[in-house]
């Protein structure tokens, strides 16, 4: 059972495609509208060899999604940004169409180490599903995007890096639960958080349900869920829904700047190790304490042959700092 299930999970590492983009024009891709809130406060603009490549689009649809593969000491980190601001980020037909789009880039690239999930939106991570177009679906249109938000979301659940989402503003229903798909939840102290669905008659319909329980326990998840109650970034660190609450700063972004210290802690690591050591936990966990010790096996037995093991031991006997090369 161990090796199918291991065998299933590394089918999305069978390829590699690198999308780079030149940092010269990486800025031409945001709006002045954005630049002053979110582009100039990033790290890795202060410097040419530190600026961040960007997926350039043409059309106003297209930018509802930010792609940025940053480069020169940062390589290996991409950072997704939701770009909606009149929709507060709201889920929609396209958004969803976008992630799809880059979440398969980032599947067949394995020069990826980690992916950021955040917002250029101050104030906001995601409100959940965009209301207003639900409201022009006809009935029969609406159990589909449903389905395929939730696909969506599962996807970004099965990438084989390390996902960190960096909510610094309200996420909410659908907004959480994309949240609740990533490995690792930052929060800004002052973010909301929650499971708003039962306000509408409906309920979480792309994992909600699911994940939240088994992150910060059952009776804990129908409370909030039943209750339609929303959280602070304070409080979702007490109850596990959150590994760091992080105080909001003037800019707005203290959750994305924690979250690219984590992503630079990250970078360094062996990367097959890694992304095996997290599929080792997303399968274990999933089943009884026997089979996971034997994914565990599995996995480890997919990192002995590789050159990155041999350049870990080389490292450490000649007392130097190891240079992965995911090999």
């Amino acid at each position: 059972m161990a090796a199918v299930l291991l065998r299933r999970a590394l089918r999305v590492e069978a390829a590699e495609r690198v999308v780079l983009c030149g940092s010269a024009g990486a800025l031409r891709g945001f709006s002045q509208q954005h630049l002053p809130a979110v582009m100039t406060r990033c790290p890795w603009t202060r410097t040419p060899a530190a600026a961040a490549s960007v997926r350039h689009y043409s059309s106003e649809l297209k930018d509802d999604l930010r792609v940025r593969y940053l480069d020169g000491a940062d390589q290996g980190i991409v950072v997704i940004g939701l770009n909606r601001p009149k929709a507060k980020n709201a889920i929609s037909k396209n958004l969803v169409k976008l992630m799809f789009d880059a979440v398969e880039d980032i599947k067949k690239n394995n020069k990826v180490r980690s992916v950021i999930f955040c917002s250029l939106v101050p104030g906001i991570f995601c409100a959940g599903a965009d209301l207003k177009e639900r409201a022009k679906m006809h009935q029969s249109e609406v159990g589909p995007f449903v389905s395929k938000a939730r696909a969506l979301i599962t996807e970004l659940g099965n990438l084989p890096v390390p996902t960190i989402a960096a909510i610094d503003g309200a996420a909410l229903g659908g907004g959480l639960e994309m949240a609740l798909a990533c490995d690792i939840r930052i929060a800004s102290d002052t973010a909301k958080m929650g499971l708003v669905e039962t306000k509408l008659a409906i309920i979480p319909g792309a994992g909600g349900t699911q994940r939240l329980p088994r992150i910060v326990g059952v009776s804990f998840a129908k409370e909030l869920i039943f209750a339609a109650r929303v959280v602070d970034g304070t409080e979702a660190l007490r109850v596990g829904l959150v590994s760091q609450a992080v105080e909001q700063n003037k800019s707005g972004d203290a959750a994305y700047l924690q979250a690219l210290e984590l992503a630079r802690e990250i970078n360094p690591q062996g990367p097959i190790a890694v992304r095996m050591a997290k599929l080792a936990i997303n399968q274990g966990t999933e089943v009884d304490l026997s089979t996971g010790l034997a994914i565990e096996e599995a996995c480890y037995a997919q990192v002995i042959p590789t050159k990155d093991r041999l350049e870990g031991l080389a490292a450490f006997r000649e007392k130097r700092i190891p240079q992965f090369k995911g090999e």
